[in-house]
């Protein structure tokens, strides 16, 4: 339940006086108890890592393993240990064809496509993405085929010798070539991946580091002697050993003492860094002086130690942020703030960086975030890493659960944290709604479609939960008579009016014009042929739009069968914009869970958007200029110049039966109208189309591919 929101049944209609059953204060009390209760769990869950990592040393013992194989025990239950492997190998089968058959709206197009691909790779080849699949890389939506990646990776993202050359004048160019100090914590390391990820450090074109190790009390003597070998092979590697185990946040601090560099980077004891990562790191901090924290994009390595799975990840998205961490991976930060906020919090084992990352952006604000558009993380996958798995450390999960709820607590934010589906490793922030709650002007514009409008207006009245608004029904010269019969009844309903004008039809004028007569503290604007599906669509809306510095906000909109209408938008998708997942087959989570996710992006439709009225004229509602097309964006972009973020929500869902009263916009009556709003947009937002913040350079435009797929060439090049 979301913290500070009454769960009584809220009968109050327009302009009726509500009291709170809470006081701020009390609010606050009841947010710091929970996060008192989850540091009291925090031993249980300290004490269950230790027993993971115990586990986990357990899986190495592989002589015993090899003497239980050659065991009369072993050989008489192969069978039932094969036909338990057949079991699981069937399940990835069928879950990796349905989801092509999702994707691609039925089984014979996917049957088409695998086809295709054993055509194409061989049964070689199908057996290759088999292996991705079951090594752990995951079912992420959007995220291109293996082979897709490292062709791409092979033209765009390798150092040849060119690229070499350009590195070291990059390098030679930097202003400012500050100390990084690379912390990594390290408890009973395979030899081979700890060498590996060791030497990928010292082969960094960026020669101003420092690694520091802390060993936390291995009791494997290979990884000390590992170690001590490396000491004293190269200087500016550190190590402390630690005489006893205390988790990863311990080790953690303690190879944070041995800093000294002005900037620390973040790394696992079995992970690799590319050799351009710190150059890019350093040329970003000498590129933005006010620079306290930066993020990468990332990608995997698989059992092989190829790569898979890039996550290209938009500029700085608090809101997104704050359902998942996109500081790992590579999460630098400046070492300063680190030991101001007090380090690595002991309890938050798992989720130690996203807590980091969250206590120093409460610390330094957002203007010190830096996004860093390219892969400067390897993330191994292995049996027990989370690349492959959230599910693989269920206790991080809970620990990025009191991480978030800390940081709310510590902003003075209201709201409840729970992850959700399952171990995608997502969370959910549910912000209070105000209290008393705020009156809503819903602005409907409509013309005749009797059976739209009512399945509409009826839907509202009937399934919203939220109780003070109005409708405001502007009728745009219907003449059917069973529509203007329908609206002489519903206006004996107080909550509804209905205000006629006949003008020809102008989306932005029709809203403006009911906007100036509305009585709410907030507007939402919504088309004709929308259906609530969530009965709390508009509790969650303005909940988040209430937030401080917030916007517009967007919601779900799902066509009648099930795939996604709306998403949110992206500018530039297609040429203007375009819908983020559209056709996305619901139960889907989208390029790394983002469709599922609230976050901030550039734009939302006006079919369903929510903001305070105050902002709608502060911008100066939606521009007549703009009759049909892109008017929305246009507002929304406006909105986001004035200084606020616009918001998507995925917990808001609505059907929309798309434009079924008014007809295609590209009939041939009105394509001139059309290009006309086109050339419009391109000349009043032109510089605009490439930068979108909620995207990312390394993710393509073209109106011929879907969004999320792999830009080529990159519209950045690897070394800028």
């Amino acid at each position: 339940m979301t913290i500070g929101q009454d769960d009584r049944d809220q009968t109050a209609t327009a302009g009726t006086s509500m009291q709170p059953s809470q006081s701020e204060p009390d609010l606050r009390q009841a947010h710091a108890r929970i996060v008192e209760l989850e540091d009291q769990l925090a031993r249980a869950l300290a004490d269950l890592q230790q027993q993971s990592a115990a586990e986990s040393e357990r899986v190495k013992l592989a002589v015993e393993l090899d003497r239980m194989r050659h065991s009369p025990s072993w050989r008489v239950t192969a069978p039932l240990r094969h036909a338990e492997t057949i079991a699981k190998a069937a399940k990835i089968l069928f879950d990796t064809v349905r989801r092509q058959a999702q994707a691609r709206n039925g089984y014979g197009r996917a049957l088409t496509y695998y086809a295709g691909m054993a055509r194409r790779e061989g049964i070689s080849g199908i057996k290759a993405r088999f292996r991705r699949v079951r090594s752990g890389a995951g079912f992420s939506d959007c995220v291109p085929s293996d082979e897709d990646y490292r062709a791409w990776v092979s033209e765009y993202d390798t150092l040849g010798p060119e690229q070499r050359r350009r590195a070291e004048s990059l390098l030679a160019s930097l202003a400012r070539k500050p100390l990084i100090s690379i912390i990594v914590p390290t408890y009973n390391s395979d030899p081979a991946l700890l060498r590996e990820m060791i030497e990928s450090v010292r082969e960094q074109i960026y020669p101003n580091w420092e690694l520091c190790i802390a060993d936390d009390a291995s009791t494997d003597p290979a990884v000390a002697e590992s170690l001590r070998a490396w000491i004293a092979q190269d200087a500016r590697i550190k190590v402390v050993f630690r005489a006893t185990n205390g988790h990863i946040c311990a080790a953690s601090n303690s190879a944070l003492e041995l800093a000294a560099g002005e900037f620390v980077a973040l790394l696992d004891h079995d992970d690799i860094l590319p050799a351009h990562a710190l150059l890019m790191v350093a040329s970003y901090i000498d590129a933005n002086p006010g620079a306290r924290m930066l993020y990468s994009d990332e990608d995997k390595l698989d059992s092989h130690g190829l790569r898979t799975t890039p996550y290209f990840k938009p500029d700085w998205n608090p809101v997104l942020f704050l359902t998942q961490n996109m500081f790992s991976h590579l999460g630098v930060f400046e070492t300063a703030l680190v030991r101001q906020v007090g380090g690595f919090r002991i309890g938050l084992e798992g989720s130690q960086d996203y807590d980091l990352a969250l206590r120093c952006l409460a610390v330094a604000g957002a203007d010190a975030v830096v996004h860093i558009p390219h892969v400067l993380y390897h993330w191994r996958i292995t049996p027990v890493s989370t690349a492959g798995s959230a599910s693989n450390k269920p206790y991080a999960l809970q620990a990025a659960v009191r991480a978030v709820n800390g940081h709310l607590q510590q902003t003075g934010v209201a709201a409840s944290v729970e992850p959700i589906f399952g171990d995608s490793g997502l969370l959910r922030v549910q912000y209070s709604t105000p209290w008393p709650l705020p009156k809503v002007s819903i602005i409907i514009p409509t013309r005749d479609g009797l059976a739209l409008v009512r399945q509409c207006i009826d839907s509202i009245l009937q399934k919203t939960t939220y109780r003070n608004f109005e409708i405001i029904v502007v009728d745009n010269g219907s003449v059917e008579a069973e529509t203007l019969d329908y609206f002489r009844e519903i206006v004996k309903d107080a909550r509804v009016r209905v205000l006629r004008d006949e003008s020809p039809f102008n989306f932005s004028a029709l809203n403006n014009g009911a906007a100036a007569q509305a009585t709410g503290d907030y507007l939402c604007l919504l088309n004709n042929d929308i259906e609530v599906i969530s009965p709390d669509w508009l509790n969650e809306m303005v909940a988040i739009a209430s937030q401080p510095g917030n916007g517009a906000v967007g919601a779900a909109l799902w066509y009648p069968n099930n795939t996604l209408q709306h998403g949110g938008v992206l500018i530039g998708l297609g040429g203007i914009a375009g819908h983020m997942h559209h056709s996305l087959q619901r139960g889907s989570l989208g390029y790394f869970n983002r469709a599922v996710a609230v976050q901030n992006l550039s734009a939302v439709t006006a079919a369903c958007l929510v903001i305070r009225r105050s902002i709608y004229e502060e911008v100066g509602g939606l521009h007549e200029e703009l009759a049909v097309a892109f008017n929305d964006i246009d507002f929304c972009l406006r909105v986001r110049e004035a200084g606020y973020k616009n918001v998507w929500t995925p917990f808001a869902e609505l059907y929309h039966h798309e434009s079924a009263t008014r007809g295609s916009d590209m009939s041939s009556e009105k394509y001139q109208r059309f290009l006309k709003e086109i050339r419009w947009m391109e000349e009043r937002w032109a510089g605009h189309f490439e930068l979108d913040p909620a995207y990312n350079p390394n993710l393509s435009l073209s109106v011929t591919v879907q969004p999320f797929t792999l830009a080529s060439p990159p519209r950045i090049e690897m070394l800028q």
